[in-house]
């Protein structure tokens, strides 16, 4: 077996983004090209850099002990990556003996969870034991109806429930985006003829499409549910029908749009670009009615206050609040030490919140520059936030809001945003955390991994409720309408369905 220059490539680009490194991965996979590369994503295992580098220092490991002869092994203590480049190094060392027990090339025992057991009728890897252990798992319920939706030939980064249907959106690296129709008919199997519909991504070159070959990055319904808009690494911006046409397409970012979204009203898109600019587009027109150059480098995320002002952030550590017409901020927020990942509104567009790479979570007001509240307890970069629906606090009326954040720490932390406190720490997962998403109703939280697990939780208690794990590290998670379904996108090409229906 050898690897060729793209595969390597590949891994390292694989593992930049599965470490949240995004921006490294973009410039690195510019620059090496794999999106040129014939490598099926959906093919490479999370941690596939890692699991190579692992068995390829056994295979040294073992090489190196073998006699001259081949006749028998000189036991020698486990290779670190120095030693397998170095041999001489090793050979100048005392040998040690393996305890018996561990036997050569195996790994150690990780102490993992429970093994997995268990089939449901769609086909899904559900579990044969809760995930937990500890004084609460025995309220732990088990999901016996997931559907697992395959059809995507790479990771799938986002997906997004329509709001009035149960229709499911999902976005991958295979430069598609797809709609899942996964309503059901008769007893809650799926209903007859449920499809899915393959949004392609192209691009025009020498008077044809062509594929283009690029992630797709963001996707967002209008408000009623007729339309989806998409956003691409290859620097577009589309809308789609509900049936999977495409409407229009949106072309005056230069480079990657890393985030997108509709305003309430349904009349315009907002989105965010490497190149440093947010753009307001017609949704009617498909034209750019204004852009944003107020960043020095790139913008990450967006969010509407209202139907024509919106909050941009960016790697450049600051926050700007922007209004249609107008040709200045009319406020910027500045306090972050590093990167600012993800901004959101509070549902009554009072308090924005923040999170950033340096492990702060911040909420302001457009009442003054200073942040509201400065909160500090993560340990390692937090990766997206998300608000609880308005009118609701741990499912009681006329409450606090609630903020969720998602940390590369492995932790969630539920916040009273009244008080700045942290009223629970969500700790059963394993690795990072990429996606939180409160049910409609506000009780429950839904939770993905890289760990390949999605957790539901009570917001009010914060225990767990129910536990599902999957063949691949979650990249998003989503509750459907009615609060019953929750939809998780993984980096196997995979998009559960649970049902929390009892």
């Amino acid at each position: 077996m050898s690897l060729s220059s793209d595969e390597v490539n590949f891994l390292v680009y694989r593992y930049l983004q599965e470490s949240g490194f995004s921006h490294s991965a973009f410039s690195f996979g510019m620059e090496s090209r794999v999106s040129r590369a014939s490598i099926n994503g959906a093919l490479v295992p999370p941690a596939a850099l890692v699991s190579v580098l692992q068995k390829g220092l056994q295979y040294v490991e073992a090489d190196m002990s073998v006699s001259e002869d081949g006749s028998a092994f000189r036991p020698i203590e486990l290779l670190s990556l120095v030693d397998a480049v170095m041999p001489a190094v090793v050979s100048s060392r005392p040998h040690a003996y393996r305890p018996s027990s561990q036997q050569p090339g195996t790994p150690p025992k990780n102490g993992g969870g429970p093994p997995m057991n268990g089939v449901d009728d769609y086909g899904a890897h559900a579990l044969g034991e809760p995930l937990v252990d500890g004084p609460d798992e025995g309220s732990v319920q088990l999901l016996n109806k997931v559907s697992v939706l395959r059809g995507h030939e790479s990771e799938v980064f986002i997906c997004s429930w329509n709001p009035a249907l149960d229709l499911l959106a999902s976005g991958s690296g295979d430069s598609t985006a797809r709609i899942w129709d996964v309503r059901e008919g008769p007893g809650g199997a799926p209903a007859e003829g449920s499809s899915q519909l393959v949004l392609r991504h192209c691009i025009h070159e020498g008077g044809q499409d062509v594929p283009s070959n690029k992630d797709v990055t963001s996707l967002d319904w209008n408000s009623e549910g007729t339309l989806l808009a998409t956003g691409s690494y290859d620097g577009f911006a589309r809308i789609w029908t509900k049936d999977g046409n495409l409407s229009s397409t949106l072309g005056q970012h230069k480079g990657p749009i890393f985030a997108l979204k509709w305003n309430k009203e349904g009349n315009y898109i907002l989105s965010a670009g490497v190149d440093k600019t947010t753009i307001i587009w017609d949704a009617q027109t498909g034209e750019a009615k204004q852009q944003f150059p107020f960043h020095s480098a790139p913008a990450l995320d967006v969010d509407w206050q209202t139907d024509d002002s919106f909050a941009s952030c960016s790697t450049d550590m600051s926050i700007h609040v922007c209004r249609l017409g107008e040709e200045e901020p009319i406020r910027t927020f500045r306090g972050h030490t590093n990167e600012v990942n993800a901004i959101k509104w509070d549902p009554s567009g009072t308090l924005l919140a923040s999170c950033s790479d340096d492990m702060t979570l911040k909420i302001w007001s457009m009442k003054q520059d200073t942040c509201v509240h400065d909160l500090q307890a993560h340990s390692k970069e937090i990766y997206t936030i998300r608000w609880s629906p308005s009118g609701s606090h741990s499912g009681h009326p006329n409450s606090g809001q609630m903020l969720a954040s998602a940390s590369f720490d492995a932790t969630v932390r539920l916040w009273d945003v009244e008080s700045g406190t942290c009223t629970h720490v969500l700790t059963r997962h394993t690795e990072p955390v990429y996606s939180v998403a409160f049910s409609p109703d506000g009780k429950y939280l839904a939770t993905g991994s890289f760990d390949k697990c999605v957790h539901i939780w009570n917001t009010q208690t914060g225990s767990l409720v129910y536990s599902y794990r999957g063949s691949g590290g979650v990249f998003e998670v989503c509750w459907n309408y009615t609060g019953e379904r929750v939809a998780a996108s993984a980096s196997d090409g995979t998009v559960c369905v649970l049902d929390l229906r009892k």
